[in-house]
């Protein structure tokens, strides 16, 4: 029997777990998301070894270069509601993620803008106060949580579809 290819099966599944766990850092403080996502991708190309796994390793790489880069030029301004930003991180970043699939790759700014206005909505109960909130919101820190989840979720889908059709 070949014990290698009994024990290669979970390797792929493991990887994609993952690159969600990064996926899931971008909006959770203090977990960096970018590096994570990078981490399984590159345990990936060492594993699979051929070319498209070379290839999909330097694409990533340097995206997430040119996000952390881009990063630093996106001013943050103050924002006092900090545990609900949490919350209403993660609830954008499912809403962000959902937008990526649906409409690919730029469906993660509607997505990611109204998970948040639509948890300030039912947070606040008005439409003046939740567009307030997720205007302060983005000021705050949430464009550059969208650069890093937009980086991501692009990396982790051509990471998907290099596994699939690779």
């Amino acid at each position: 029997m070949d014990t290698s290819a009994v024990l290669s099966v979970p390797q792929p599944v493991l990887m994609g777990l993952v690159l969600l766990l990064g996926l899931l850092g971008t909006v959770v403080p203090g977990v960096p998301g970018p590096l994570v996502v990078w981490a399984g991708v590159f345990w990936w190309a060492v594993w699979d070894q051929s070319n498209a796994a070379w290839l999909l390793l330097t694409g990533v790489t340097g995206l997430l270069l040119v996000t952390a880069v881009a990063r630093l030029f996106i001013p943050v301004h103050g924002y006092r509601g900090a545990e609900t930003a949490r919350r209403t991180l993660l609830v954008a970043g499912a809403a962000g993620t959902v937008g990526f699939v649906a409409l690919p790759v730029i469906g993660v700014v509607p997505g990611f803008v109204g998970g948040i206005y639509g948890r300030e909505r039912v947070r606040l109960g008005g439409h003046g106060a939740a567009v307030a909130s997720t205007r302060a919101a983005m000021r705050a820190g949430g464009w550059r949580v969208l650069t890093d989840l937009a980086a991501c979720l692009v990396a982790t889908g051509a990471w998907f579809a290099t596994v699939l059709w690779g």
